[in-house]
């Protein structure tokens, strides 16, 4: 062998061995020369033989040395008639088992004669037996090997396995609650025929709904369309249910032909936004679904739930016969509409149930649909096309089309669709990762916008009251600008709406140092961090007011007409914090389409708030 040979093997990762495996080597060290032999009584068929993860099946009795029957699966020698089923390498079996039945064929009857210490007596032995069995006297085993065959464990305890007949198309399976049709027969371990569904119409049922036994459904569970399989479940596994009431057997073989199957989404996960598929689309779930936003072509009909004879709206009455066209991840649809249409395949028929918080209720409402309505929409997505793919766009080409998706989530904020137009920026924060500036003008260039992006997230999250996660964005432009005043101002805003008025005060100061224009706005935003200081001060001393003037047994009493006479004016605090924050949005507002300069904004606000001051007190 060549020296490279030689160095190739050497530096080869060894596979990593399971714990199994390791213990299945830790369990042959005892074995000894003589401890198990082997004495073939019948040959065996064809010359494959069982390896680890096969399903055996197999009748054993077991004797002693002068022939006398210890216990059997034969029926003949006082067993159930029953075989033992096992996955080999991952059932517990006997040592001498473990060793034995990989060198069977099928058919096969063979006599393995077992010392103690390979059978039963083997110390730690996995497989339990009775006080009364001779497990220290040296046994023979007879065994025939009635099949094996690869198996797909469904169950840890291998109380449910599967084995495949036919393979089924793609690789989607059946789950909760989807709706399933399949011909069925069940039969006993002895092959006595118990039920039969396989003629005429097949049996539809859905899952999670105990309409057949807990391990049948585990086992189509794991089934592809057109699927034909074997489902060996073990009485633990045989519940009772519609389809088969009396469960008597320690073991049922059900042969399962999975026809069809319709695929029933909770979207919500609660019940309430159910998408139930209707005709099947084209391409493979979910790589061929417009999960990501595209352009979406969809026939609709809406209906009022419980009244679906009247129909709302029908695109191919009230559009002309045209289709909705629309981008997805933009807000334009009700957002049930458009969770199902992003999980739906190219003309693919699909019926929603909505609830009226995800329909009409916090959507521009039609004129015919009340308040509070639930919504069914009968869905046909016609198609939809991706977004334009940068790859070998010049740079110049992938700044225009981020600037007209960083417009769009402009919009949304604007609509206050804070969520909607926060991944719209966090998308293009992420294709940014994959942009390589070539000189220093398109690096400066790329810098000041991926900034902005990060600061229109920043805005978002203070919108949407994660001070925090705002800080934390205002801190990646930080992170390579220092002395960014506008990072600086957003920043020093959160702090402040998170009550932190020493880090909030530091950000407007250093503004001042850094940038000279922007004093005004530092200014006016020290002028109202003093005013909200003063309201946590002027809160906290009228929270404590009086306390130590009562008796001690009069404190409750007093903290409890202090609570109840700021209730009153905590809600109209509430409410003007909500107006500073759109007033604010005035000073820091999203970067790409400024209405005012930073100082204009600044002495506005400044006069809103003088007037507001005058005509309330309870604001400030």
């Amino acid at each position: 062998m060549a020296v490279n040979e030689v160095a190739e093997q050497e530096f080869v990762p060894k596979k990593k061995k399971s714990p199994s495996d390791e213990e299945k080597e830790k369990r042959r060290k005892n074995i000894t020369p003589g401890s198990l032999m082997k004495a073939e009584m019948r040959p065996g068929a064809g010359t494959a033989r069982p390896v680890d993860g096969d399903q055996v099946i197999y009748h054993c009795t077991v004797r002693t040395l002068d022939g006398v029957v210890v216990e059997s699966t034969r029926s003949e020698l006082g067993g159930k008639g029953i075989p033992v089923r096992q996955v080999l390498g991952k059932s517990n079996m006997l040592l001498g088992f473990l060793e034995g039945i990989p060198t069977m064929l099928k058919g096969e009857i063979a006599m393995f004669k077992m010392k103690p210490e390979l059978h039963y007596a083997e110390v730690g032995c996995p497989v339990a037996v009775s006080e009364s069995f001779p497990k220290h006297d040296e046994l023979h085993f007879e065994v025939e090997m009635i099949d094996f065959f690869k198996a797909k464990v469904v169950s840890d305890d291998f109380g449910v396995v599967k084995r495949v007949i036919n393979e089924g198309e793609g690789w989607e399976t059946p789950r909760e609650p989807y709706e399933v049709k399949a011909r069925i027969s069940a039969k006993s371990s002895d092959g006595k025929l118990i039920l039969s569904r396989t003629e005429g119409e097949p049996f539809l049922f859905t899952i999670g709904k105990a309409e057949v036994p807990k391990g049948l459904e585990m086992g189509i569970g794991t089934m592809t369309r057109g699927e034909k399989a074997v489902v060996y479940v073990t009485n633990q596994y045989l519940t009772e249910s519609p389809f088969m009431s009396v469960i008597d057997y320690k073991e049922v073989q059900f042969e399962v032909e999975l026809i069809h199957f319709i695929q029933v989404r909770d979207m919500l996960g609660d019940g309430r936004l159910i998408k139930r598929r209707v005709r099947d689309g084209r391409g493979e779930f979910p790589m061929d679904c417009p999960l990501h936003d595209s352009l979406l072509r969809v026939h609709y009909k809406g209906m009022l739930l419980g009244e679906e004879e009247t129909v709302f709206y029908d695109t191919r009455v009230d559009n002309n016969g045209e289709p909705l066209e629309f981008c997805s991840g933009e807000g334009l649809v009700p957002e049930g509409l458009e969770m199902c249409v992003r999980l739906m395949l190219p003309g693919e028929i699909a019926t929603v149930t909505c609830p009226p918080d995800y329909a009409y209720d916090k959507f521009e409402r039609p004129s015919n649909v009340p308040k509070g309505a639930h919504i069914i929409w009968e869905i046909e997505l016609l198609g939809f096309e991706m977004p334009k793919d940068w790859t070998g766009l010049s740079f110049q080409n992938i700044m225009e089309e981020a600037e007209k998706i960083k417009s769009t989530g402009n919009r949304l904020f604007k609509e206050g669709k804070f969520e909607l137009a926060k991944a719209k920026y966090e998308k293009m924060l992420r294709e940014f990762n994959h942009v390589n500036p070539q000189d220093d003008d398109e690096g400066k260039i790329f810098l000041n916008a991926r900034n902005s992006l990060h600061l229109n997230v920043a805005a978002c999250y203070l919108k949407m009251g994660e001070c925090k996660k705002s800080i934390e964005a205002c801190n990646k432009v930080l992170d390579s600008s220092p002395v960014h005043a506008k990072a600086l101002y957003r920043r020093g805003m959160a702090y402040m709406s998170a009550g932190d008025f020493d880090e909030a005060r530091a950000d407007f100061e250093k503004m001042i140092t850094v940038d000279k224009s922007s004093e005004p706005d530092a200014t006016a935003a020290l002028i109202k961090l003093k005013q909200k200081e003063q309201e946590v001060e002027k809160k906290a001393k009228k929270q404590f007011k009086g306390l130590f003037d009562k008796k001690p047994g009069e404190i409750a009493e007093v903290g409890a007409d202090i609570i109840e006479k700021q209730k009153p004016e905590e809600e109209n605090r509430e409410n003007c914090d909500e107006k500073d924050m759109d007033k604010d949005e005035a000073v820091g507002n999203v970067e790409a389409d400024p209405p005012q300069s930073d100082a204009e904004a600044v002495a506005e606000q400044g006069k809103k708030t003088a007037n507001t001051k005058k005509k309330s007190t309870l604001c400030f």
